[in-house]
């Protein structure tokens, strides 16, 4: 490091900090800025939203999902150490601890920094239970995990598969062993599959996965993984059944990676992430930075913190810090918790809040449904889809829309997220000026018929 070089630790090679390092390189050169980034794995900036589609064989991989090498980063002027892992963090003496996790590497080693990136994302939720590490059971968020998955599934035959956890990442793994010809079944403790819908609409998704061949089973309260004499999965039990399994996998959901940042005294927030100021630095520090997985954000529509461990927000992280720490500004205002997903051919979106989790932050409101068609209805191949839709009442101020459908249902939500964002009325939404031709939408959009009829509602409510 010359004298006049500041120096930015990044510790995570993926979304976050590869994106904030690459900012952050545009802005300065390397005789202004040295660039170090430390990743326990071989790969960087790489897609762990794709490892459903890779295992299912829609599309390859690994090198498929990597965006940029850590030959590519190290081309354009960033340090890029892989297979070494940051294990402390000292704040007062501002460096860090890196060990290289190659037995034959330089061990441990400190070093300093100007500027800390903490990128640390997150890790799969894995109950302690009997079983829980045996052959065959597999979590599903890194590239490894792919691989390791795809080998067990290319060892022996699957012909029977338990998903554990009716989540995003579940039900897109449930999708993908579906492909590869297995039976499958859903655990999920809850009512219904997919939380992050209401119970209403999970039913319908519900519903549709058993169509598809994967069976649901509700109110299931896993207890252990099964093994047999070989000390492989062999079933999985609940307080009220046995499910056999040649294959498990997790799709609990995961948590934010900030035992590192917590050792160190960094401040996190009730979902255990770190807490960060608008230009994503960490609370109450001048140089340190988070973004990614491992840190919660504004929820624009309850004004509380949530942990929303997403690709999109990921990134933005990234070019705010790297924005910030090159010299010049930015900000993360936050967000209003858009998410999509399918299985097989049915469409899954939301954005906003939920009915409990309006009422949780003391919204009243009214909630609507309807039922609509992507397409004009005499148009071929028009699908159905179903439309949930939350307004504050008295203001009429949308405050979530929740989507299940087929074809062109998904990305509908958008409109919703945009409105939302905008603190528009259900009222105001129903004068959007939507594109409209029969193969694309009816005249009146599923959006703005469940906007037309939450109007009506709110009004109603005002009435009496």
């Amino acid at each position: 490091m010359t004298a006049a070089a500041r120096r930015m630790v990044v510790i995570g090679g993926d979304a976050a900090g590869m994106s904030a390092a690459s900012r952050a390189r545009r802005l300065k050169s390397r005789g202004e800025l040295e660039i170090l980034a430390f990743e326990r794995g071989p790969f960087t900036s790489y897609s762990a939203c794709g490892i459903p589609y890779w295992v299912g064989g829609l599309v390859n991989g690994p090198d498929e999902l990597v965006a940029r090498t850590p030959e590519t980063h190290r081309g354009r002027g960033i340090d890029v150490r892989t297979h070494t892992e940051v294990v402390e963090i000292d704040l007062a003496g501002q460096r860090v601890l890196a060990r290289d996790l190659d037995p034959h590497g330089e061990g441990e080693r400190w070093y300093g920094f100007d500027d800390l990136v903490i990128a640390t994302g997150a890790r799969p939720r894995r109950p302690g239970m009997p079983g829980i590490d045996a052959p065959g059971v597999h979590g599903v968020q890194t590239l490894d995990d792919g691989r390791a998955l795809l080998e067990s599934l290319e060892a022996a035959p699957v012909e029977r598969a338990v998903v554990i956890g009716a989540g995003y990442i579940g039900v897109e793994m449930a999708e993908a062993l579906i492909q590869r010809g297995s039976r499958v079944t859903v655990l999920e403790r809850g009512d219904q599959p997919m939380s992050t819908l209401d119970p209403d609409m999970g039913r319908l998704v519900r519903d549709a996965m058993s169509g598809l061949g994967i069976d649901t089973v509700t109110g299931a309260e896993v207890t252990e993984v099964v093994t047999g004499e070989d000390g492989r999965v062999r079933a999985v039990a609940t307080k009220m059944s046995e499910y056999p399994a040649d294959l498990v996998i997790l799709g609990l959901g995961v948590a934010p990676e900030t035992g590192l940042a917590q050792q160190a005294g960094l401040p996190v927030g009730d979902y255990g992430g770190l807490l960060t100021d608008q230009a994503m630095r960490v609370r109450g520090y001048d140089n340190i930075w988070a973004g990614g997985d491992c840190v919660e954000v504004l929820d624009l529509v309850s004004g509380r913190t949530r942990h929303i461990p997403l690709g999109t927000h990921a990134n933005k992280h990234g070019q705010v810090i790297g924005s910030n720490v090159g010299g010049g500004y930015a900000t993360f205002p936050g967000v209003v918790g858009t998410a999509v997903s399918k299985v097989c051919d049915l469409e899954i979106a939301r954005t906003g809040l939920l009915e409990a989790e309006a009422a949780a932050v003391g919204f009243q409101f009214e909630a609507v449904t309807i039922e609509a068609t992507s397409r004009a209805g005499y148009y071929p191949e028009a699908r159905p889809m179903t439309v949930k839709m939350l307004a504050e009442r008295r203001t009429g101020r949308l405050l979530g829309t929740q989507i299940v459908g087929r074809e062109g249902a998904g990305k509908r939500v958008d409109v919703a997220a945009v409105a939302l964002t905008a603190g528009m009325t259900v009222e105001r939404m129903t004068a959007l000026d939507l594109g409209y031709a029969p193969p694309f939408s009816p005249v009146w959009d599923p959006v703005l018929v469940a906007a037309r009829k939450a109007a009506a509602t709110v009004r109603a409510a005002e009435r009496h």
